[in-house]
């Protein structure tokens, strides 16, 4: 069997900065590159920035199909200590199911605070589908994997360039479900300042599945942000400088608050 390289322009990265870290983390079935902009705007500001890749993403279907949810967590942790070994402070901030992972891990972990975005409160799927999600890891026996539909993107040049697989492997959707219902249970626990950012106009997550987190999360200092204009990837279409730069002066408040 030949091995499986990762695909091009959906490496992991770095820029080595200052002694704030920020811990990116991409989505479902996505890599790395839709984080990169985000990335490379932090770094901008002076931040230390590494953008991880997810186990058994950016490469085959069939790679992601064998992970489980703690290989999604422990590649997040492998990111933290490394970004912990060269700077004084971490703030962790993901995109869908990153964001799942970022709120998880601020659960558990003494982040200096947390950015989720576009994070689902649930699997989204459609009602009437929701009570096969529990039953997902039987039925990817049969059907290993499902199309998916991206949602219209306002920026139809970015989209052109846009990475992920075309797929949903049904056993990940299996993982994504325990995932989202461990981070559930943990919000109560986060103490770190968050920040929520959603777009109304997601297609795939519902914008009020932000408010439904916001409200069970323990930390005193907590706000949403909603935008509009963009889908699901809000770090990549519509306006993204408005997210970026919502991100840079959350971590800049907080980090002057210490």
């Amino acid at each position: 069997m030949s091995e499986q390289l990762i695909i091009p322009t959906t490496e992991p990265f770095f820029y080595p900065g200052d002694e704030t870290g920020c811990l990116l983390i991409h989505g479902f079935t996505g890599t790395p590159k839709e984080m990169h902009p985000m990335g490379k705007y932090l770094a901008g500001q002076g931040y230390s920035v590494l953008g991880v890749r997810l186990a058994g993403h950016a490469t085959q279907l069939e790679d992601m199909a064998r992970m489980r949810y703690w290989d999604w967590m422990a590649s997040v942790e492998d990111g933290w200590h490394m970004l912990r070994g060269s700077t004084k402070r971490v703030f962790v901030v993901g995109l869908s199911m990153g964001g799942v992972l970022t709120l998880l891990f601020a659960s558990r972990y003494p982040v200096a605070g947390a950015v989720a975005m576009a994070t689902p409160a649930e699997v989204p799927v459609e009602g009437a589908q929701r009570p096969l999600v529990p039953l997902s890891r039987l039925l990817s026996l049969v059907l290993p994997f499902l199309d998916k539909e991206d949602g219209k993107w306002f920026n139809p040049e970015v989209e052109k360039d846009h990475i992920s697989y075309p797929s949903h492997p049904l056993r990940s959707v299996y993982e994504l479900d325990k995932l989202v219902k461990l981070m559930r249970a943990g919000l109560p626990e986060i103490t770190a300042p968050v920040l929520l950012m959603h777009s109304r106009d997601d297609a795939d997550v519902p914008y009020e599945d932000a408010n439904t987190l916001c409200e069970e999360i323990g930390s005193a200092d907590k706000e949403v942000l909603l935008v509009e204009g963009s889908n699901h990837v809000i770090t990549r279409d519509g306006d993204t400088m408005r997210v970026f730069k919502a991100a840079a002066d959350f971590i800049r408040r907080v980090t002057a608050g210490e």
